[in-house]
């Protein structure tokens, strides 16, 4: 057995139109496994870098916009890594934008999940999970309320669903990325004071990578990852050890 290998195997890959996502598509590819690309917007770069590869158009501020796709499509992978953010004070953080995230960010995750591992079940089969966290699974942030709330979930749903579905072969784990150089943290990365005291932190010195991921969530896809349930991995530079 090549322990981490993902030949034969057939992923959907949530928001991979670029970021984390594509990162995660490519790696996923890399190793042998087919890839879908399920997003809102075309993932038309990505499509470009992985030959063979599919796209798939669901929008995830409908939660339920899974609950058809996985049918008889042979699925065995899915990376939950679609997400959205929102940022004001919490003073301020208005209903429309703490439902919004809420919707994307946890109860598409979780309605995905069911509606994957209904098939998995009907057909007594395994597979893997990954959902991707965030280090604010951990922490609190500041001006993100349902960005922390949501991530936070995602964390508590990882382990209760590996609770549940471990005995069918269903592994479900997620990894938490730190800081990284994607268009969530542009505005971050746009502010001198608040990137020069993030990477002040950072042992590792730099902002991570989206291809610092992707090798993660291949791991907890594979062979090698086969006694691994519930698991958080933090793919941080170290924020978390500090």
């Amino acid at each position: 057995m090549r322990l981490f290998s993902l030949e034969g195997r057939k992923a959907l890959v949530t928001g991979a139109n670029a970021g984390i996502g594509q990162a995660i598509a490519v790696a996923l590819a890399e190793a042998g496994a087919s890839v879908t690309l399920a997003g809102r917007t075309p993932a038309t770069e990505t499509l470009a870098m992985i030959p063979g590869a599919t796209d798939l158009r669901l929008d995830f501020s409908d939660p339920m916009a899974a609950k058809d796709v996985f049918g008889s499509a042979g699925y065995d992978i899915l990376v939950n890594n679609a997400g959205i953010i929102r940022r004001a004070d919490s003073l301020d953080f208005s209903e429309d934008d703490w439902d919004a995230v809420m919707d994307v960010n946890l109860k598409s995750v979780f309605f995905t999940c069911q509606a994957f591992a209904h098939e998995l079940a009907a057909k007594e089969k395994g597979g893997a999970i990954v959902n991707i966290a965030s280090l604010l699974s951990f922490q609190g942030g500041i001006r993100v309320p349902s960005y922390t709330a949501s991530k936070h979930g995602v964390a508590g749903l990882t382990k209760l669903l590996a609770n549940e579905w471990a005995s069918r072969g269903i592994n479900v784990n997620a990894v938490a990325p730190g800081y990284i150089e994607t268009n969530n943290t542009a505005a971050l990365r746009a502010d001198p004071d608040r990137s020069k005291a993030i990477l002040d932190r950072i042992p590792a010195g730099r902002w991570g990578a989206p291809e610092d991921i992707a090798g993660s969530v291949v791991y907890l896809c594979s062979p090698a990852a086969a006694y691994v349930h519930g698991a958080i991995l933090n793919v941080d530079g170290g924020w978390l050890a500090r």
